[in-house]
């Protein structure tokens, strides 16, 4: 997803969260990026950061698709239906990702264009070497505050650390946590 402003007392808190759509580990991951949701609504924006591994073939297209959704204004709901069926996305590939633009209602015929076209390479390129130049190696990985998590390695205990981490940045800032 695109930057956006600094966060401060009027702007949300960010908390980027490098994924990839073909990740096992980032479909687990996708509980705690719900129960962050819901506990901090615009108090905090969850901001998708492309990491696509090499060693999972149509993770590439997965994050260009990802783009477009969010292009489109669908952009969460489509992450969700991709990491909820990552074999579905392994067996099909990127047929597998227009299916999904059409189930949710999207232009699929827009997604297929996007993902010939590559309009959204530079995007998922800029994400993946601004994550390598901070040290992301695997995903999932949130910053928040300047601070790496690595749930690639590890997820137990992650949301709660991730929770302390945005409630004392969120009581610093002056802004409330619910």
């Amino acid at each position: 997803m695109s930057d956006s402003a600094p966060a401060g007392p009027t702007s949300p808190l960010v908390i980027d969260i490098w994924c990839e759509l073909q990740c096992p580990d980032c479909r687990t991951a996708l509980d705690d990026v719900r129960a962050l949701r819901a506990r901090y609504g615009d108090t905090v924006e969850l901001r998708l950061r492309h990491f696509p591994l090499e060693k999972h073939k149509h993770a590439f297209a997965a994050a260009q698709a990802a783009e477009e959704a969010f292009e489109q204004g669908q952009g969460w709901p489509y992450v969700e239906a991709v990491l909820g069926r990552v074999e579905d996305l392994t067996r099909e590939g990127e047929s597998f990702l227009v299916d999904v633009a059409r189930e949710l209602g999207l232009n699929a015929e827009e997604f297929d264009t996007a993902l010939v076209d590559g309009r959204h390479i530079l995007m998922v390129d800029a994400d993946q070497a601004e994550g390598k130049a901070i040290g992301v190696t695997g995903t999932p990985t949130y910053v928040i505050g300047g601070e790496r998590l690595d749930g690639g390695k590890s997820q137990d205990g992650l949301r709660e650390r991730v929770e302390e981490m945005t409630d004392l940045l969120l009581a610093a800032s002056g802004q409330d946590a619910s």
